[in-house]
């Protein structure tokens, strides 16, 4: 071969060679990205790093194992958090000579105890990065361990060992872990922890769990009028403790909440519930799984909806309310206050800060133990019971009628030819049972399969081509020339911005269905974003929905599942298919799927799954999500070129984690 061919061949790749591989070890991954660990650098990610320390003393509490837990704040930004638990082992771990096991703990990614489920049967903890992670991205800590009555302590900074564990003597009559550390400036912009928000979540975790007391101490120039010195939180009543406190001297449609604890069955945990309906209230509500906080719900919350309303369906036929059946999940729990605590083993969540849990057991065994409770609670006390299924009742009548008098508006209007409608939106016919829905689909292909998928009555298909427009960027009258958000806006019927009513939005529940993929997701995250910048009140009230179309079909001979994800699918393997031949088909995108895979496993109300999309509940909140909306989807690109490195990895961590 001639040697011209290689005459003006670069010699260098832009030196891009071995040398520019990095390696990252021990915990410079987490000083490197704190976002990856925990979701950020503001203030809700550094409070993260006081939760994820308290949850390890809490799951020490929960095991049996301690009874008393102190949360310390003092000046300069230090907190301490002690227990009298068992106190991290300290002798040289076995595959580390030479190191203690405190310090393999606290300097090594993925080490713990609660992988196995020998040293406790449920925790908060599951991943060996709590820890590690706050050690990594703390400035100082510092660990004192009273283990086998002596007292040991290590020092780190920035992750780093600062010297060998250190033998102090013996303490005959102490015993557990302390943890103090000053979170790294560097890494959280001189951000302190906030004395109320800390005093609050201490007491939250004493009402979780009722075997613990919590000591709260700080500083006196960080004590405030709603901050003492020092205040004791111990709650024999748990959850039943929090509610009444919460619901105070308000009226409620029942005289006694519905409250009470269950063991799951086979050890597999238990579930605790506190509710109340009061009356004139907007309600609030709140799900944890093993002491952690689970803001956004999940599976847990999917069981007690799915008791509650299967509960009062049925009180109602006993009693002869024939009206009941039409009950809805929303019905029930618009308006109330609800707690929810779950411990299980191995939960999973949908991510390191643990928003969402995502455990598919979890439904079913919430619902099981919740709804033999609720059936008693119901009719032990019959005039209890038909008090709360008349204002039930009320508010699915109001809904009921709401819905009508928009079907009268949709038919009246369609038979004038007034209305004008887009003419891709295949509408539904609006007089069947059950609540109308718009499913918004990407393509032409997917937009086929779903309409023969579809409830004729109750579900309406648009379809819309590709990536909308980014509302976020985009001038007002780019928005209203754009083809795309003009049929949406049309579909509606409801106006935007200022000009939005809920009351005549034409479909009781909107769901974005697209591909369980990258660009799926991408299209997901431009409507939502049209939906929260150009019709706010639609998402506040709760209308919009996210679908969640499966990944993989499996098959071993004439048994077949759905997985939604990678996680989901190894679960299966493990469990289900355990010991099978088992055939993986992953599909592509909705189109793939034929109308009745599309139907039992995306679109049937029966065996779907949606995700709520809401907004804060405090109004005043929804600022925040409108700086970060426009931080992320604004004209800006170095806003969310910085977001996406803070978050760059996580999908392959979790797969790992799985």
């Amino acid at each position: 071969m001639s040697d011209d061919l290689f005459e003006n061949t670069p010699t260098s790749s832009g030196d891009y060679d071995s040398s520019s591989i990095e390696v990252l070890e021990g915990l410079e991954p987490v000083r490197r990205r704190p976002g990856m660990y925990i979701g950020g650098t503001d203030d809700r990610a550094l409070h993260h790093l006081a939760a994820e320390v308290l949850d390890n003393s809490m799951d020490e509490a929960v095991a049996g194992h301690a009874s008393r837990i102190e949360v310390r704040l003092d000046e300069g930004n230090r907190l301490s958090i002690s227990d009298n638990g068992r106190g991290i082992p300290v002798d040289e771990h076995p595959k580390f000579p030479g190191k203690s096991t405190l310090e393999v703990i606290l300097s090594t990614l993925h080490s713990g105890g609660k992988f196995s489920g020998k040293a406790y049967a449920t925790s908060g903890g599951l991943h060996g990065v709590g820890i590690s992670v706050v050690n990594a991205l703390s400035e100082h800590t510092r660990v004192e361990v009273a283990r086998d009555k002596q007292l040991y302590t290590q020092e780190f900074s920035k992750g780093q060992t600062l010297g060998p564990i250190q033998n102090l003597g013996p303490t005959p009559n102490r015993r557990g872990t302390t943890v103090s550390f000053t979170p790294d400036p560097e890494i959280f912009e001189g951000k302190q922890f906030k004395p109320a928000r800390l005093f609050k979540l201490a007491r939250s975790k004493a009402y979780l769990f009722a075997g613990v007391e919590i000591r709260w101490k700080c500083a006196p120039s960080l004590a405030s009028e709603d901050v003492p010195e020092d205040a004791v939180f111990r709650f024999p009543g748990g959850l039943a403790d929090h509610l009444a406190e919460q619901i105070g001297d308000r009226e409620c449609v029942t005289s006694q909440p519905f409250t009470g604890q269950q063991d799951f069955p086979e050890d597999k945990g238990r579930v605790e519930w506190a509710v109340a309906w009061p009356l004139y209230s907007d309600g609030s509500t709140s799900w944890y799984c093993n002491t952690v906080p689970t803001p956004d719900g999940g599976t847990h919350e999917q069981g007690m909806r799915a008791a509650l309303t299967k509960g009062l369906r049925a009180f109602g036929e006993l009693t002869g309310a024939k009206k009941a059946k039409d009950i809805t999940a929303d019905d029930v729990m618009t308006g109330c206050e609800v707690m929810l605590s779950v411990f299980v083993r191995d939960p999973q969540f949908q991510s390191q800060t643990k928003d969402r849990l995502t455990s598919p057991d979890a439904t079913r065994l919430v619902e099981n133990a919740v709804r033999d409770h609720f059936d008693h609670f119901l009719t032990d006390n019959m005039e209890r019971g038909k008090a709360l299924l008349g204002q039930v009742m009320e508010r699915m009548d109001e809904r009921l009628r709401r819905k009508q008098e928009r079907e009268i508006k949709r038919k009246t209007a369609t038979n004038a030819k007034k209305l004008r409608l887009p003419g891709k939106l295949t509408d539904c016919s609006g007089d069947g049972e059950g609540e109308t829905e718009l499913f918004i689909v990407e393509g032409d292909s997917a937009g086929g399969s779903a309409k023969q998928a579809r409830n004729r009555k109750t579900q309406a298909i648009l379809p819309i081509r590709g990536k909308i427009l980014n509302v976020a960027s985009a001038t007002a009258d780019k928005i209203r020339a754009n083809t795309e958000i003009a049929d949406l806006s049309l579909a509606m019927g409801c106006g935007t911005r200022k000009d939005c009513d809920p009351e005549n939005l034409r479909y009781d529940r909107i769901i974005i269905m697209t591909d369980a993929d990258v660009d799926g997701a991408h299209i997901a995250t431009l409507l939502m974003t049209f939906f929260f910048q150009e019709m706010t009140e639609i998402v506040r009230r709760g209308h919009l929905f996210l679908a969640q179309p499966p990944l993989y079909r499996l098959t071993a001979g004439k048994e077949s599942a759905y997985a939604r994800d990678d996680a989901h699918r190894a679960e299966l393997e493990a469990t289900q298919f355990k010991g099978k031949k088992v055939e993986v088909a992953r599909f592509k995108g909705l189109g793939e799927m034929n109308p009745q895979q599309l139907r039992e496993t995306t679109m049937a109300p029966e065996s779907r799954s949606l995700i709520r999309i809401t907004l804060p509940p405090e109004f005043e909140q929804r600022a925040a999500v409108k700086e970060l909306v426009d931080r992320l989807m604004g004209r800006n690109p170095e806003h969310r070129f910085n977001f996406i490195q803070n978050r760059a990895g996580e999908v392959d961590r979790d797969l790992i984690d799985a």
